[in-house]
């Protein structure tokens, strides 16, 4: 598969951790630093160090995994190990994990002595085909997601297939939503070929194809005034059903579950408001359905969640702002959803 060009940056796919080796033996940088969390420091990091056979002494900054330390005192620690380890303007962040490590390793590299230069090498699926393409950075405050944060691209993005290999089937599966939503808003033929897959073990075309549209739409708008506005498809409502989540369950959802649920709500949004057939919208929930288990939302919590939408960064004057599909594969942008609606759609899906 070709390298992608987005904007200012290199997309890597084929022999992805060689280019990284590549990229950094030639890049003129004072020190590498490599962030990871318990888990990519045991399963990826050796890959990583493996390509390099020595050849390179990194500094390793590791992490505890989950959005809950998504935050900013976990910031401060990366900034605290960076003056620690001398680190200076010409020093290089590699952010090596999933969501959590490149949100808030791009951050923390974006900020730091007013910005060193940094490369994502996205261990999961859901950071493969989201979180690591478009210069989105950010960390979570007072249980509001990506709330504070920058828009700064990478240098780079080294995606391989061999790191999905170490992953459960759950993280697989939450990272699959984000495709199913790259479908549904930009491409019906992409929509049909992943209902016709199997999406426990997506290939790498499918991959490859999701990363395009997603860099299709940031190419267009970097800082989502527009356009890109399309990729929050399923995360007004989806965001805040994980937030609740996260405060409120011994086995939170993923990231991807809770946007597979937020899909639904605001796919039914979409029939009542902007268009979507109705065979369309038992198509989107008989999809996503057979794909993630039904989560328990109690109409007590339907004020609960839309409190959480209120504080959304996406709202307008006060207004809850959601993306909605006018059919499968085009979507509509900057739609004002009262609170009567969004209950409306929670207890749509609650009854399915």
């Amino acid at each position: 598969m070709k390298t992608i060009q987005s904007d200012s940056y290199p997309i890597f796919f084929e022999d992805s951790i060689a280019e990284l080796k590549k990229f950094v033996q030639t890049g003129n940088y004072s020190r590498s630093f490599i962030l990871t969390d318990e888990h990519t420091s045991v399963h990826c990091l050796p890959l990583v160090q493996a390509a390099f056979a020595g050849e390179e002494n990194f500094d390793i900054i590791e992490i505890n995994s989950g959005e809950e330390n998504k935050n900013i005192d976990f910031c401060i620690g990366i900034w605290k190990m960076l003056i620690d380890f001398e680190a200076d303007r010409k020093a290089l962040m590699i952010n090596l994990g999933g969501g959590v490590i490149t949100d808030m390793g791009g951050f923390a590299a974006s900020t730091f002595k007013r910005g060193i230069d940094f490369v994502q090498v996205p261990t999961t699926l859901l950071s493969q085909v989201d979180a690591s393409v478009g210069g989105k950075t950010g960390i979570d405050m007072d249980n509001i997601k990506n709330i504070i944060g920058t828009f700064t691209q990478p240098k780079a993005v080294f995606i391989s297939e061999e790191f999905l290999k170490t992953l459960p089937p759950r993280q697989i599966l939450s990272g699959t939503a984000e495709m199913l939503k790259h479908g549904l808003i930009m491409d019906a033929a992409y929509w049909q070929a992943l209902k016709n897959s199997d999406l426990s073990k997506p290939t790498p075309e499918l991959i490859y194809r999701s990363v395009e549209i997603k860099n299709e739409v940031v190419i267009q708008d970097p800082k989502e005034k527009g356009i890109r506005k399309a990729l929050n498809f399923g995360h007004t409502i989806g965001h805040a059903v994980e937030t609740n989540s996260l405060i409120n369950d011994k086995d939170p959802l993923t990231h991807g579950e809770a946007i597979a649920l937020g899909m639904i709500c605001e796919a039914y949004l979409s029939y009542k408001k902007t268009g979507l057939r109705a065979d369309e919208l038992d198509e989107i929930a008989k999809v996503v359905l057979g794909l993630y288990p039904k989560y328990n939302l109690a109409a007590t919590d339907y004020k609960q969640q839309c409190a959480i939408m209120l504080k959304d960064k996406k709202n307008q004057n006060g207004k809850i702002n959601c993306t909605l599909l006018t059919r499968i594969g085009e979507c509509s942008l900057d739609n004002i959803c009262t609170e009567e609606e969004l209950c409306e759609s929670l207890a749509y899906y609650a009854g399915l």
